[in-house]
């Protein structure tokens, strides 16, 4: 059957023909709605399973908690939790969206309870269910750009008309996952919609729907587009006759100036982050063509190839972009950075600047990597890292010593950092002096004071400045030599808890590393609490990934499975189907953190007082390994048997045993 035809040009036109009367069903504004609700069901104490903890007074004020608790949906602890976290930091929301972002709580749980509390009622809008999709578009495409672009945002559906026989009426209807948003209803009134009632839906199939619908723009690529036969990228038999020879200074500005270079990088940017890009890579390559790859869970992708420009010129245009780096510095290493505000978010960009060679030596390239960093991506809480729950106890009883060492070991890309920031997350309060020394400074920790290094401030000198302030809780970027080292040591040998990050392959390792740049065992054994080697898997994308029908029984057992596991376990491999919008065909979505956590007990320690001349390092590995401690191996072994990774991405990632 064909699709209906809508002759109203605007939205206001049917909202207008219905009267004048503003009438929402079935609440009133959200705003009013009250934060110190009333206790659900006279409960004053909520017990779940194992757990009976008292809950806190924050979450007896809160309705939805309080139903979510007795409901069983999440437990007293994380109701807990979502207090703390909700007193520390002074939130003026309702608690229980501040619960919504604990990583451990069903988010679209929270916001169902919320919805039937405050009334609102359901509206399937799944892939099974019958959606007008050229009404949703239609709707949608009538507004003007600013509250089209709200809309999405706040991933807001028209669903349909329904008619209203009581009140003789036609109101429209709308799907969102908050419905209680204030704002919601806001933007609708300004859109000047006069009968309209809001209604809850699942925020996945929400914003499925209109992800597929209305991708979201990204402007600088729509003014490439536009311009695609312009002047800026039309530079014809001139370029090509130049061929390989450098362009003079006034050429290089001509080029620079043109604006669709300039909507390129930024087009980068955004794609950047919103393909959940860790780093850009911008450097050109021997035919003088300009590449754009992109890092997506830890994979270099190639995004773009620029051929109709001087390679010098688009570099040109990056660092004309930075603060802090020279354009016309094209011999040294440089370092600068960029903020944008993408999606509503302000994101960060780390600018690293090298000079690299090509077959032609007059011509000066260099190499360009932006490091996205995106704070909202931040781990507040060790257990949403989803380590293996041997190595996630073992760290949070390092963590609640009063002092000693935790350090984190593992290549670049490993995560060390975004675990590290999970870790002072949990030790931060305002009854602790928290002291990061970074170089540079990534992540903006809420509750620490973060130490800026730079020309008159270097990692020792801040060290040693460190101690006269007053700190307890102290986390080092980085143990380069002896020097930091021993200042790093000193200072969770004297009451401090103290956090840092080496470069060796595993947990035993960072030992023999410590004692070869020249500290004494007896600091080593007696300062360090515990030490974490980190990696990060990719996981298979859950929509496309298929049963591997052939194992190979030979390798599995070479990678540490046991016969009973290689006959028993069911084993996944990335499926191959292009059109997978989960994973845009990649076969892999996301990534898990494995880790090997070496906890120092009293017979590690013990074991590295006696080392003499060396450390042994397969003597405590083994050692670790009887006390309880999974290696690298092992942690990446029960995510290939959860059929959440394949067996050639651990391969990837870790050697075998």
């Amino acid at each position: 059957m064909d699709a209906p035809k809508y002759r109203l040009n605007t939205i206001l036109d049917v909202a207008k023909a219905n009267g004048d009367a503003t009438e929402v069903e079935p609440a009133a504004d959200p705003a009013m709605v009250s934060a110190d609700a009333s206790t659900a069901r006279g409960a004053t104490e909520t017990e779940s399973p194992g757990d009976r903890t008292r809950l806190p007074d924050g979450a007896l004020r809160d309705r939805v908690v309080m139903r979510l608790v007795s409901d069983g949906a999440i437990s007293v602890l994380h109701a807990r939790e979502a207090v703390d976290l909700w007193e520390r930091q002074q939130e003026t929301e309702m608690l229980w969206r501040v619960l919504a972002r604990h990583p451990r709580v069903d988010r679209e749980a929270v916001f169902a309870e919320a919805a039937s509390t405050y009334a609102f009622a359901a509206e399937p809008v799944g892939t099974g269910d019958d959606i007008d999709i050229d009404f949703v578009r239609h709707i949608v495409e009538s507004l003007d750009g600013d509250h089209q672009d709200r809309m999405l945002a706040f991933r807001l559906l028209p669903v349909r008309y329904e008619a209203d026989s009581r009140r003789g009426i036609r109101k429209l209807i709308f799907a969102t996952h908050d419905p209680m948003k204030p704002e919601v209803f806001h933007l609708l009134q300004d859109i000047g919609i006069q009968h309209f009632e809001l209604r809850y839906a699942a925020e996945t199939d929400v914003a499925t729907l209109l992800d597929e619908l209305f991708p979201r723009r990204n402007e600088y690529l729509e003014r490439i587009q536009a311009d695609e036969d312009a002047q800026a990228f039309d530079l014809g038999a001139s370029y090509q006759e130049r061929g390989s020879r450098l362009v003079d200074e006034d050429e290089l500005e001509a080029e620079i100036n043109r604006s669709a270079l300039i909507n390129l990088f930024e087009a980068t940017l955004v794609e950047g982050v919103r393909g959940g890009a860790s780093d850009i890579h911008i450097f050109p390559n021997e035919r003088r063509q300009t590449e754009f790859h992109m890092r997506v869970d830890g994979v270099l992708t190639l995004w773009h190839t620029q051929d109709k420009v001087h390679p010098e010129s688009m570099l040109a245009v990056v660092k004309d972009r930075c603060m802090n780096v020279d354009r016309f510095d094209r011999d040294a290493a440089q370092d600068g950075y960029i903020q944008r505000t993408v999606d509503d978010k302000l994101i960060r960009f780390r600018v690293s600047i090298l000079p690299i060679a090509t077959s032609d030596r007059e011509v000066k390239s260099e190499s360009i990597v932006i490091r996205i960093l995106d704070d909202s991506k931040v781990f507040t809480d060790l257990s949403a890292i989803n380590l293996h729950p041997v190595a996630l106890k073992r760290f949070e009883r390092a963590i609640s010593q009063p002092h000693g060492m935790v350090i984190m070991t593992g290549p670049t890309g490993s995560g060390k950092s975004t675990t590290l920031a999970a870790a002072l997350h949990g030790v931060i309060s305002p009854q602790r002096n928290v002291l990061t020394i970074e170089d540079p400074v990534e992540y903006i920790i809420r509750g620490a004071r973060q130490i800026k290094l730079g020309p008159r401030l270097n990692l020792e000198g801040a060290l040693r400045s460190i101690l006269r302030h007053d700190p307890d809780v102290v986390m080092v970027g980085e143990m380069r030599d002896r020097p930091t080292a021993e200042l790093a040591i000193k200072l969770a040998n004297t009451g401090h808890l103290t956090f840092s990050t080496l470069h060796t392959n595993d947990a035993p390792s960072a030992v023999s590393r410590l004692f070869k740049m020249g500290i004494e065992p007896f600091l080593i054994g007696y300062a360090i609490n515990l030490v974490v080697a980190q990696r990060l898997l990719r996981k298979l994308c859950p929509t496309c990934r298929e049963v591997d029908p052939d194992p190979d029984p030979v390798l599995l057992q070479e990678l540490g499975f046991s016969d009973d596991e290689i006959d028993s376990i069911t084993l996944y491999r990335p499926g191959d189907e292009s059109s997978c919008r989960t994973c845009n065909g990649q076969g892999y979505k996301g990534r898990q953190a494995i880790a090997e956590a070496l906890y120092f007990s009293r017979e590690i320690r013990h074991r590295v007082v006696d080392a003499g001349d060396s450390i042994d390092e397969d003597g405590i590995r083994s050692l670790a390994i009887r006390q309880g401690m999974m290696t690298l191996q092992a942690s990446a072994r029960e995510v290939v048997k959860r059929g959440e990774t394949s067996v050639d991405e651990m391969i990837r990632v870790v050697a075998s045993e």
